[in-house]
């Protein structure tokens, strides 16, 4: 006997992976663990790059830093919006990073090519610093497409129109698609439109300087269907 009222069979049917047709990644901090703390080199690039721009010392430029970034969905979105800097030469200056962190990845790369359907990255980064993380990954050519800030006009997740962009450029059904990504705020506009969410998150413990507590938060808010330490087994082992 079922035991689930009618309308928490049709919330654990959606919340099923069974219908999706169209899979939907971040990049940073998702298709590679925090831990290997690719992403901090970046912040820190981000807080020199705010130290110049402002002249404030580190603690104050990386406090206001991560406040564009909480705030505005990105820095770069919040230094665009305040300070009218040149979006290219910021990503340049941010992604001048050492990439041999990521370590090739052939169990998650397997479990991605598996799913049936299409795939796609969905990143607030930019199109050069993807393919060199999938490089490293061993996934070059994995994706149907990389919809990177660029292709967002500079409007970050977890604005609506970011998503909405997206969705119109590859003709996808949010109610057949499912977004994986680390922070759970841009995991609202999904939810709200009717994809499934996954939260992909640091292991229990892990903590780094360059890491603020609200990047780690773990929440059983509505808007996150799933979450999942290991993203290869989540897949392989999908609901």
């Amino acid at each position: 006997m079922n035991d689930l009222s009618p309308a928490k069979q049709d919330l654990a049917a959606h919340r099923s992976l069974s219908h999706v047709t169209d899979w939907v990644f971040d990049l940073d901090n998702t298709l590679y663990p925090r831990e290997c703390n690719l992403f901090a080199q970046i912040d820190l690039n981000m807080t020199h790059y705010v130290m110049e721009l402002t002249k404030l010392d580190f603690e104050a430029a990386r406090t206001l830093q991560k406040d564009l970034y909480r705030d505005h969905g990105t820095t770069l979105n919040g230094l665009m919006t305040l300070h009218k800097i040149d979006p290219d030469h910021f990503l340049e200056t941010v992604h001048a990073i050492d990439y041999s962190s990521v370590e090739p990845h052939p169990e998650l790369i397997a479990a991605i090519a598996d799913l049936p359907g299409r795939k796609f990255i969905l990143t607030n980064g930019d199109l050069g610093h993807a393919r060199r993380v999938l490089k490293r990954l061993g996934g070059d050519e994995l994706f149907e497409h990389i919809f990177d800030i660029r292709e967002m006009t500079f409007v970050p997740k977890p604005h609506r129109q970011a998503y909405d962009a997206f969705f119109k450029r590859h003709g996808i059904d949010p109610n057949r698609a499912v977004m994986f990504d680390d922070l759970e705020k841009n995991l609202v506009v999904p939810h709200e439109v009717g994809m499934v969410t996954v939260q992909v998150v640091a292991g229990e413990g892990f903590v780094h300087e360059q890491v603020d507590a609200w990047e780690l938060v773990r929440t059983n808010a509505p808007h996150v269907h799933h979450v999942t330490e290991n993203l290869a087994s989540f897949l392989r082992e999908r609901p």
